[in-house]
């Protein structure tokens, strides 16, 4: 059996945690931010957590972390 490949655009989005979830940065934020109010900006630069439903199918393409 060989080894499983990791999905490499997602190992560069997403970071365990000490508990074993999925850290994972706020999108939204890279362009057309002009109209957005400086309380939503400075809410996406904080990191969140992945949702429970999506943790499963994120570390099946990440299986090393």
């Amino acid at each position: 059996m060989p080894k499983t490949k990791t999905h490499r655009g997602a190992a560069k989005r997403f970071r365990a945690t000490g508990g074993g979830h999925l850290k994972r940065n706020k999108g939204f934020k890279s362009h057309l931010a002009t109209h957005k109010s400086r309380k939503r900006k400075r809410h996406l630069r904080a990191s969140g957590l992945v949702h429970d439903t999506m943790e499963a199918k994120i570390k099946r393409l990440v299986p090393y972390l």
